[in-house]
Order: structure tokens, then C-alpha cells, then sequence
């Protein structure tokens, strides 16, 4: 029986008989590099897809983070705030008034000082209410020595004294600055409610 000859393709038979290569070495060589090529690039375009689509995934989760941290904040802000609403308004309709009382005195001795050194001469005249006369007259007594008279007006509020030397006049008003903080302080919690 005869040998089994199976065609070959990728050759052709030369003029001699000798298989010769259908397709030349070198454009193998080439069709390889170019596959590679390929290969690499495609490779390479999806690395860097894959590293885009990370990045946009860790901004919006970045952003996602940062929005729940703010509402975070701003809740514990609120919670805080309206927990020491009752307390803070507490303060200055009670405690602030007091302190303005007690510092009534001090106050209109503050003021008085700058008009006494100017001007030294003229009588002093106080006018208050009945009510702080004595606190306010033991201290800028104590503390001037000035002759003064003391005019009592029971329609001031306790916090507002008058000082007058001759036709200067100027005006301590505590109970307006009490009443100007009070406003604010509840605009405040009003505003942040």
C-alpha cells in the first residue's frame, strides 16, 4: 500500500518539488508584532477605562460621604442648639437682667467720669428710678465726691439713668441693651430652628 501523503497547505510545491512557504517569514514576523500591538493596546485602552471608572466611582462616593457628613453636622448642630434653647432663653430673661442691675452703677460711674473732668463745675443731676437710687448713689458718691442732686422717675426703667452737668446730657441704658440681647439671642434660636 502506498504511503498516506496529506496535502499541505501553508506550503507550495517550487518547479524542483521542494515545499515552499505560501506566506513569507517576515510577514508572519510582522502579523505577530501587529497582533501583539493589538493585544497590548486593548489591554492598555481598558486599564486605563478601568482606572477612570474607579476614579468616577470614589468621587461619588467621596461626594456621597461628604453630603452625609454635612447633614450629619448640621443635625448634631440643630440637636445641640435646641437643647440649650431653654436654658440660653432662661439666662437672658432672668439672669441677664440681674446683671444688668448690678452693674447699673458701675456703668453710670463710667460714663460720668469723662463729663466730670470736663467739666467740674457744673452741678450733677442724676435722674432714675426710685428703685437703684441708692445703689447708684452710694457708689459715685464713694467714688466722685461730686455734689449731686438725684431726680426720681419712677416711669424709667431700673436699668436707665440720665446724667446731666449743665446742659450736657447722656443717657445709661441697660435695660434697651438687656432687651436688644434678649431680641437677639431669640432671632437667633429662631433663625437656626
Amino acid at each position: 500500500m502506498p504511503a498516506l501523503r496529506l496535502e499541505v497547505f501553508d506550503t507550495a510545491i517550487a518547479a524542483d518539488g521542494t515545499p515552499q512557504p505560501m506566506v513569507e517569514i517576515a510577514a508572519v514576523e510582522e502579523a505577530k508584532v501587529a497582533s501583539f500591538e493589538q493585544g497590548y493596546s486593548a489591554g492598555w485602552d481598558d486599564a486605563v477605562a478601568a482606572q477612570q471608572g474607579d476614579q468616577t466611582r470614589i468621587r461619588a462616593d467621596l461626594a456621597r460621604n461628604l453630603q452625609s457628613l454635612a447633614f450629619t453636622f448640621q443635625d448634631a448642630r440643630s440637636h445641640v442648639l435646641q437643647a440649650l434653647r431653654p436654658l440660653i432663653l432662661e439666662m437672658t430673661s432672668r439672669l441677664l437682667p440681674a446683671v444688668a442691675r448690678e452693674a447699673l452703677a458701675p456703668t453710670v460711674l463710667e460714663a460720668l467720669m469723662p463729663l466730670a473732668e470736663e467739666l467740674a463745675d457744673a452741678p450733677l443731676t442724676l435722674v432714675l428710678n426710685p428703685v437703684v437710687r441708692g445703689q447708684v448713689e452710694d457708689l459715685i458718691t464713694q467714688a466722685t465726691g461730686l455734689p449731686m442732686v438725684i431726680e426720681e422717675e419712677p416711669s424709667l426703667p431700673e436699668g436707665q439713668v440720665y446724667i446731666r452737668f449743665g446742659t450736657v446730657e447722656t443717657k445709661v441704658d441697660l435695660s434697651q441693651t438687656t432687651a436688644d440681647i434678649a431680641i437677639a439671642v431669640r432671632a437667633f434660636f429662631n433663625l437656626n430652628s
